[in-house]
């Protein structure tokens, strides 16, 4: 049942991830096509984050009330109203309408597989949570790969490409199809509601935490979201800079285990900070080739961000729960809906894509300091015990 079940999960989240991609190739299109500016671009585009961040905090207090099944058929209902909306938006509401569905998919995706893997590995969660998210930079590369080759090589619509997201849509469908859902972690380790809430609302390192997702999901997604707009002017085609990125991440993903056991949780974070300061700080001022050179070095900073922050939550305060999990993805997607629009505006003002890169690097920079902070805090309780 494990492994059919993690199947499942790893083809709903490249649903999940191929959207991302289909946009950040588009967005273009929506600006010279049909007259949109960068601004209403990433007003449009934020749903994708704020809906998903909607959906994955209502899904957190549904999860263990309805289960993890119905959160999965609101998850492909949403998916194929907001792709069918996408195809057919030739304006701004349209496509805000559209993004807006498919962010709630996304959300409802992260709120019942995230607690699911949890449950399915109790002893390996890292391991498997960062396996599981393999699949985000992997449909990112796959979407890539798609936008380049349907667009670019083949000079089709970016109709097909939209219309390529029904394909993992209808597989992940079909494989959960008559499988049964276990109680999520949760309740089988006998965690009463109250106590969830309380985990999730009155510790403070869960809002310590919360406040650094905020900074690392917009680090990783910001960027990778608006690479079209970033590296316009910089390199010929900056869908190839996402895939490659994502190729990356998916490598590291595969091998976060090893990692996580020579490192710690924090330290992991840590790590990831400095690298991805540093491929921002590189990526502003980088172009043609070393732009790749550099993406890669950004890539293996933001690689473990996501799932390694889930990680912390489900390892470091199990009591929150599906919960904890939700409100942490959906804290990091809501801040990322507010960067995506100040980007837009930053450079619809004729602030380059590499001063807006420089000026992104700052976030990073704050994590260092505070996953230095909690290293140092760690190593002395360790020493002391």
């Amino acid at each position: 049942m494990n492994k059919k079940l993690f199947n499942a999960s790893c083809f709903a989240l490249i649903t999940t991830a191929m959207t991302f991609a289909v946009r950040a190739k588009i967005e273009l299109v929506f600006k010279d096509d049909y007259g949109l500016t960068l601004e209403d671009i990433g007003i449009a585009f934020g749903p994708a984050f704020y809906g998903f961040t909607l959906a994955m905090i209502i899904g957190g207090f549904l999860v263990d009330l309805f289960g993890m099944k119905k959160i999965m058929n609101i998850a492909f209902i949403t998916h194929l109203g907001g792709i069918i909306l996408t195809l057919f938006a030739r304006d701004f509401w349209m496509l805000f309408s559209g993004t807006l569905l498919i962010g709630i998919g996304n959300g409802m995706v992260e709120a019942a597989c995230n607690p699911l893997i949890a449950t399915l590995y109790p002893n390996d969660k890292t391991k498997m949570l960062n396996r599981f998210h393999v699949w985000f930079p992997g449909g990112i590369v796959i979407g890539s790969v798609l936008g380049f080759l349907i667009v670019d090589i083949m000079g089709l619509s970016w109709m097909v490409l939209v219309g390529t997201l029904f394909i993992p849509l209808a597989i992940y469908i079909y494989l959960f199809a008559g499988q049964k859902f276990p109680p999520t972690d949760r309740v089988t380790s006998g965690v009463t509601y109250n106590e969830m809430l309380k985990a999730s609302f009155a510790n403070p390192l869960f809002w310590f935490i919360g406040f650094c997702m905020l900074l690392t999901a917009s680090t990783e997604l910001a960027t990778t979201q608006r690479i079209s707009s970033l590296l316009e002017k910089t390199v010929s085609n900056p869908i190839l800079v996402l895939a490659f990125i994502n190729g990356i991440m998916m490598v590291g993903r595969l091998f976060a285990g090893d990692v996580v056991h020579k490192l710690s949780i924090t330290k992991m974070l840590l790590f990831s900070s400095i690298f991805s300061f540093l491929g921002l700080l590189w990526l502003s001022s980088a172009t043609g080739a070393s732009s790749f050179l550099a993406a890669g070095v950004f890539a293996i900073g933001v690689c473990y961000f996501w799932p390694t922050m889930l990680s912390f939550v489900a390892v470091k305060i199990p009591d929150s729960g599906a919960l904890g999990l939700s409100l942490m993805g959906g804290l990091g997607m809501f801040s990322v809906s507010i960067v995506l629009w100040v980007m837009g505006s930053m450079m619809d003002l004729d602030t380059s894509g590499a001063d807006t890169l420089y000026t992104l690097s700052i976030l990073p920079v704050i994590l260092i300091v505070l996953f230095g902070i909690r290293t140092f805090y760690e190593n002395k309780q360790a020493k002391a015990a």
